[in-house]
């Protein structure tokens, strides 16, 4: 089937202010500074052009000709020309001055950027927010000035008293690095108190009632903020004026997708429309809802449930406007039904505490996607690692479904992880190292590295001179800078991991900081409550151990209260307690201080290019979470003396206060800051707490096999009914090219992402949290009105069940789930074979053979074999990519043996030769089709198969590999001439 890419950029768009702010009265401070303010633009806007006519005059020549270019240059001539430069610095910051005026005093939109301009703005920008408080409230002040430096934070929602301080940071604007203060918003129950009323009459308020839906349309915020407001996007005002608000009806709005017919919205002043109602007007049981609403700020009247269920009729002197069809952009989703439809299951539309009940997942994972991508990419290892081990047991094992914590963490996992940005970190790393060994050039000792969206910052202990192309000098000869862009496809990356001990601590101004933990000359100390600092120390734990721009390391755990190993065995030991750290790495030290001396080098880094690449120099890092006593201490600062050219690094918990002779401080503190006073730091920490580093590891040890029932044969986690009373109303094919049934084609230009949206919500029948669609869909991002808008569509486009029931609906977790009517392939396959092996027809080989059979025909291809490039990239990580081929393997290996036990070969070998067209790799598929084969008593057939094999292995394994041992050893007992004859 065909598809359609999407290959722009989508960003979050800025939403309206979050409710009202309380009015702020002027003090005397404000007076002042509004003066001051006045008199500082007075002299930069009229002084300085005075001034340089008074003085200077005009500094061009009053005629020009050739013999100008003759002159000498005199200090007339210096004069004029820096006049012409004061004259053009003038001329910008009256153009910025005029911008930020019309903006702040008009109220609407942002204020222009003025290109080059952006100290001069920033500066005009303040001087007029202050010398507007002498005429207007702080609340009434265009945007931007409220949120100063805190542009990537436009899309969170404010939260009273936090103050945000920046800094200087590699790769972000100054004007991005201002301070901020975010005010509290109202609380939203003292916007819906009697307060409101004093704020607005009654008389010029306007008030919006819900429609009921028609046909396949249901009313939504966004369709209301497109009719009454000219702009869909505004539909978050809607939301913001009636949030939390009790309805006629005594439920609440708590999701701007999820509103009913008949609930009442208050509609921003400049609404317009013809089916907008105010008091004098409104029919009379509109009336009722809407003075209720208004004057008793939502709470619920019982006196009138009940008696006014049906649609409302036309308002007295206005004509009732329906609704359109559709709007473009495609509304939010309003999950509506009317009451004489309303299904038997629970759906969005009949889940009153819906948003109460959407399980709030862990943002701390979601707000670190390089610790994501490597938690996630460990957790595919680890899943395929127990696949692949219950099939060598003998009993395929269905990959356990999380549920409760682990399920949110998984799904905090999928959001937050970002392996673009991993692979552009490693790649750029690795193909330094390898144009630094090109050049002859040593590796430079890096203590930090700055991760933005688009450059990756180096922070060097001392200049090294000018880096390799493409990099390119920072903000000064101790940064080395490299755009993402500037990148090349084809860049040498063969090189070993330069910096595999970098880890991150936090965020400033939209940086990551990566610390390098090896370069440090000497412990790293960590102090802050002990929650706080745990926190610190999981995140850094859990990144170093899975992340994926190392190779070998060693992670040494000490006073962690559960085991890491899970995450990554090669990678992770824990030991019991300080002292035998101490021991071990005192041995450790020696050694590599020897080793050091006989390759004659001075650091690890010059072990990690070149010719000694091959002895790798794999980093040590200890990480202490248990305070040491202060001899304790004193030992471990003497081993961590000399440990930066060691590729050792330590970090270790300080209490509250700091450790005797570190060499580095760090500070967490209960609102998670991190800072270091003498480095100049103040960051946002990265933390992994209690709760979710426990959820984070249960998640890994169920993915394992263990933390759960015995091992053995479970079944999926969705059976199909296999009789005629269970056909589906939607039947899709996902086992190779995407094909649906029983549904009407979407439109062409939706079609893509419907399918794939379709394809996610089949492929996990537990459910979908809309954040997780919304991230598979658009990994780089996107806004929750378009990703609204899509779920409404795909809930329109799946329809009902002949009994009213929605194919789509929300569970009481607010994951989306698809009805049984909707079924797959890939669910028929996994019955069909749970039935054949446990079920009913295990113990029948007629049935089973039939089961088996049913379900080998299925295997079309690989799983959605059409993908289109740039889709589908969450297949990656997701198990059943490699449980299929498994799956089909076992399938076609039981149908063969029982074709042999019937006596029919060559029946054998055609499921074998099925099997392999899904999983052309799997060993055990080759051996059962020599064995078939062979026991069709034609020794060409045998031939045939094994130059059919001869030809897979040279394709997987190149031609000079030849076939597996065991398939060697295989075709010497069955066939002892095969080499001759084939080599003929």
């Amino acid at each position: 089937m065909a598809r359609t890419t999407a290959t722009g950029r989508t960003h979050p768009q800025q939403g309206p202010a979050q409710g009202r702010p309380p009015r702020r009265h002027r003090t005397f401070g404000d007076v002042v500074r509004a003066l001051g303010a006045f008199v500082a633009l007075a002299v930069l806007v009229v002084g300085v052009p005075g001034a340089l006519l008074y003085f200077i005059g005009s500094p061009f020549p009053h005629h020009f000709d050739s013999d100008v270019l003759r002159q000498p240059i005199t200090t007339e001539t210096f004069v004029n020309s820096l006049a012409v430069v004061v004259w053009l610095a003038w001329a910008q910051f009256a153009a910025c001055v005029l911008v930020e005026a019309k903006a702040a005093v008009s109220g609407v939109g942002l204020p222009q950027h003025i290109p080059a301009s952006g100290a001069s703005q920033l500066l005009a920008r303040q001087l007029v927010a202050a010398l507007l408080l002498l005429g207007v409230g702080a609340a009434t002040i265009t945007p931007g000035l409220g949120q100063l430096g805190v542009h990537h934070m436009a899309h969170s929602e404010a939260r009273p008293g936090v103050a945000a301080t920046a800094q200087q940071t590699p790769g972000v604007p100054h004007q991005a690095q201002s301070s901020a203060v975010v005010t509290p918003h109202q609380d939203g129950g003292a916007r819906a108190g009697t307060a409101h009323g004093v704020e607005r009459s009654q008389q010029a308020t306007k008030f919006y009632r819900i429609q009921p839906p028609e046909g396949r349309h249901h009313d939504s915020l966004w369709d209301i903020a497109q009719r009454h407001l000219g702009d869909g996007r505004r539909y978050k005002e809607i939301y913001e004026l009636n949030k939390d608000r009790v309805q006629p009806d005594g439920s609440r709005l708590s999701q701007a997708s999820l509103i009913r017919p008949g609930w009442v919205m208050e509609m921003p002043g400049d609404a317009h429309g013809g089916d907008l109602v105010e008091m004098p007007v409104a029919a009379p049981h509109v009336a009722h809802d809407v003075k209720h609403y208004a004057e008793h700020g939502g709470a619920k009247d019982t006196t009138a449930e009940g008696a006014h269920a049906d649609p409302a009729p036309a308002v007295a002197g206005h004509d009732v406007q329906a609704p359109p069809a559709e709007t473009a952009p495609a509304p939010a989703p309003a999950h509506a039904e009317t009451p004489e439809h309303a299904p038997a299951t629970a759906t969005a539309t009949d889940q009153d505490d819906h948003g109460s009940g959407l399980s709030a997942l862990p943002e701390a994972l979601i707000a670190a996607p390089l610790l994501a991508a490597g938690l996630l990419a460990a957790l595919g290892r680890r899943r395929r690692t127990a696949l692949w081990q219950s099939v060598a047991e003998g009993v395929l094992r269905t990959p356990r479904t999380p549920a409760g914590p682990q399920a949110d963490a998984a799904d905090a996992l999928r959001i937050g992880a970002d392996p673009d940005t991993v692979a552009f970190l490693d790649r750029g790393l690795r193909a330094l190292s390898a144009r630094l060994d090109t050049e002859g050039r040593q590796l430079p000792t890096v203590y930090a590295a700055w991760l933005t969206a688009d450059e990756l910052h180096l922070q060097l202990a001392w200049p090294e001179g000018r880096p390799p192309a493409p990099w390119q000098l920072g903000q000064d000869d101790t940064f080395w800078r490299l755009a993402r862009a500037a990148l090349p496809e084809d860049a040498d990356t063969a090189a070993a991991a330069p910096y595999p001990g970098l880890a991150v601590l936090g965020t400033l101004d939209g940086a990551r900081l990566l610390l390098n933990l090896e370069a440090v000359p000497g412990i790293v100390s960590l102090s802050g409550g002990r929650a706080d600092r745990e926190g610190v120390l999981a995140a850094v734990a859990a990144e170093l151990a899975t992340n994926g721009w190392s190779d070998r390391m060693t992670v040494t755990l000490v006073g962690f209260a559960e085991d890491l190993t899970a995450l990554a065995p090669a990678r992770v030991r824990h030991l019991a307690d300080v002292p035998e750290v101490i021991e071990i790495m005192a041995a450790e030290t020696a050694q590599r201080l020897a080793a050091l001396r006989n390759a004659g080098q001075d650091s690890v880094l010059t072990g990690r290019t070149g010719r000694a690449q091959h002895t790798q120099w794999a980093p040590h890092l200890v990480l202490v979470a248990a305070r040491p006593t202060e001899e304790e201490a004193e030992r471990l600062a003497e081993l961590a003396a000399d440990a930066g050219r060691l590729g050792i690094g330590y970090l270790v918990a300080a209490g509250t206060t700091p450790i005797p002779g570190a060499a580095w401080e760090l500070q967490v503190s209960a609102d998670g800051r991190l800072t270091a006073p003498l480095l100049g730091l103040d960051l946002t920490a990265q933390r992994l707490p209690a709760a979710q580093y426990a959820a984070v590891l249960r998640l890994f040890a169920e993915a394992g096999g263990g933390d759960g029932p015995e091992p053995g044969p479970d079944a999926p986690p969705f059976l199909v009914d296999l009789s005629d009373q269970g056909r589906p109303g939607i039947y899709a094919r996902l086992l190779g090219p995407f094909e649906l049934i029983g549904v009407e084609a979407p439109p062409a230009e939706r079609s893509a992402l419907l399918h794939e949206a379709l394809a996610l919500l089949l492929l996990h029948r537990e459910g979908v949290h809309p954040r997780v669609l919304a991230s598979a869909l658009w990994p780089r991002g996107v806004t929750e009105d378009v990703r609204d808008a899509l779920v409404e569509r795909l809930r329109d486009w799946l329809g009902t069940d002949p009994d009213g029931t929605a194919r789509m609906s929300f569970d009481d977790t607010g994951r989306i789930v698809l009805a049984t009517s909707v079924v797959s392939d890939w669910d028929v396959l996994q019955t069909l074979h749970h039935e054949a092996d446990r079920g009913g027809a295990a113990g029948d080989a007629a049935a089973r053979r039939r089961l088996l059979t049913d379900a080998l025909s299925l295997a079309r291809g690989r799983l959605l074999e059409d993908r289109a490039p740039g889709r589908y990239g969450w297949l990656a990580h997701e198990i059943v990519d490699a449980q299929h081929p498994v799956l089909v393997a076992e399938i076609a290996l039981g149908l063969s043996a029982l074709h042999l036990d019937a006596g029919k070969p060559k029946a054998a070998v055609a499921a074998v030769e099925t099997g392999l067209g899904v999983a052309p790799d799997d060993e055990r598929l080759w051996l059962e089709l020599l064995r078939a084969a062979h026991a069709t008593g034609d020794s060409a057939r045998v031939e045939a198969a094994a130059a059919t094999l001869l030809a897979r292995a040279a394709t997987l394994n190149g031609p000079s590999r030849g076939l597996p041992p065991r398939v060697e050893a295989l075709l010497d007992d069955l066939h002892p001439t095969w080499r001759t004859r084939l080599a003929n």
